[in-house]
């Protein structure tokens, strides 16, 4: 028999009262290394002062601001000499005064199935993990905001890690430059485009490590960039933000970004959702779902995702599933039923594959459309929840990572 919701046994978790869930922004180390400042990840307007402040006449500033913004975000150029319709002096003087970095790749590994994991290392010799995963119709590129994670999801590999700070503009665009780079999709400069045929890197999901909604203005910059149709020229349909219910950021993402969202939601009830995920202690169930009914005209999206991973006795009864379609009745969505990817020290198992088909079997014939994500680059470790800085996970044993689990440490 399959234990239901209310069989759950939660996992040991701290005292809110000393483990608040929000993030306290004060504790985020917020000082980059000093030195030349990166034009990668300037927005537009940055870019154009970035001009004036060398000298370019204000009259020209626009004009020479999108040759710069040509060279680096559609040929993905990062030595200022290659620029060509940029004078000498200009190109000279942009040399001395601003650097085009990217985060570096530390290492690089390609699953069985195809999916490439990267590791990168950004300012202050902290590593992140991204992830590219290659499918028949599409390329998706999963996304890190956060060095580490401030939400403790107790189902969550890159929860255990603790947060360090929140990544740049910069360091977010870096990611999908680094991966173009390696997948060698930079057009020639001068070509068109619309030569290279279908993208390898078609999509955006910020699905990697850390909460995207606790760095909402580096991640929007970000995202301008990534959709703007001078640069890198990807669709808002084409990105998807994955929150855990940050809830006063989501009116905000709708209008500000106007992307694709996801939402970790993983259980139908506050008490078992309590430990899955703790932010909903701040914003339980019924708050966070009063913002996602207004997503979808706020940001002119077609449908929600519910991302709703599969835990054995936890979450996966039928009772669990009649509850996911009362809930999220009346919201456009669809349902990611996502097998749960196991790491050593997990107290969790994935859900039977009998299970899943039956839970999903209950959605479907609800009306909502709910796939089972197949797991990818699992002998990497690169799969939904398990990634983590390697300086982390090396440094931990097994029984380190259960201990923090168990405790909520």
């Amino acid at each position: 028999m399959t234990a239901t919701a209310t069989s759950f046994q939660p996992v040991p978790q701290p005292d809110p009262a000393k483990a608040p869930v929000t993030q306290d922004m004060l504790t985020i180390p917020r000082k980059l290394p000093d030195g030349p400042a990166n034009l990668v990840g300037m927005t537009r307007d940055q870019m154009r002062q970035a001009m004036i402040d060398i000298g370019v006449p204000e009259k020209q500033a626009k004009m020479r601001m999108g040759q710069l913004w040509q060279w680096i975000y559609v040929w993905g150029v990062r030595d200022f000499a290659l620029m060509t319709n940029l004078a000498k002096d200009l190109r000279a003087k942009l040399a001395e005064t601003y650097v085009l970095a990217v985060p570096e790749v530390v290492t690089r590994q390609v699953s069985e199935d195809g999916t490439r994991k990267y590791l990168v290392r950004i300012a202050g010799g902290h590593e992140v993990e991204v992830v590219y995963i290659p499918e028949t119709d599409r390329g998706t590129l999963c996304v890190s905001s956060q060095v580490g994670c401030t939400l403790t999801c107790s189902f969550c590999h890159t929860g255990t890690q603790k947060l360090v700070r929140n990544l740049t503009t910069a360091e977010i665009v870096g990611q999908v430059m680094v991966a173009r780079d390696d997948l060698g999709e930079w057009p020639h400069p001068g070509q068109d485009v619309s030569e290279l045929g279908p993208r390898r890197l078609s999509n955006i999901v910020l699905m990697g490590m850390g909460e995207p909604l606790y760095n909402f203005e580096n991640v929007r910059d970000a995202m301008k960039i990534c959709m703007d149709p001078e640069g890198i020229q990807l669709s808002r349909r084409r990105i998807t933000l994955s929150t855990s219910g940050i809830v006063p950021e989501i009116a905000r993402t709708a209008v500000e970004i106007g992307c694709q969202l996801a939402v970790s939601f993983h259980a139908t009830t506050d008490d078992v959702r309590n430990v899955l995920v703790p932010v909903n202690r701040k914003w339980n169930i019924e708050a966070l779902l009063t913002a996602l009914r207004e997503y979808p005209a706020l940001s002119n999206s077609e449908r929600i995702t519910f991302e709703y991973v599969m835990l054995r006795g936890v979450n996966d009864s039928d009772d669990d599933a009649r509850r996911l379609v009362e809930l999220i009745r009346g919201i456009p969505a669809k349902i990611n039923l996502i097998p749960f990817n196991e790491w050593p020290g997990s107290p969790y198992q994935r859900s039977t594959k009998a299970r899943i088909e039956a839970f999903g079997d209950i959605v479907n014939r609800a009306g909502y459309a709910s796939p089972v994500r197949r797991p990818r680059g699992e002998d990497i470790m690169a799969a939904c929840g398990q990634l983590k800085s390697a300086t982390e996970r090396a440094r931990k044993s097994r029984a380190q990572i259960a201990a923090e689990v168990a405790t909520g440490a």
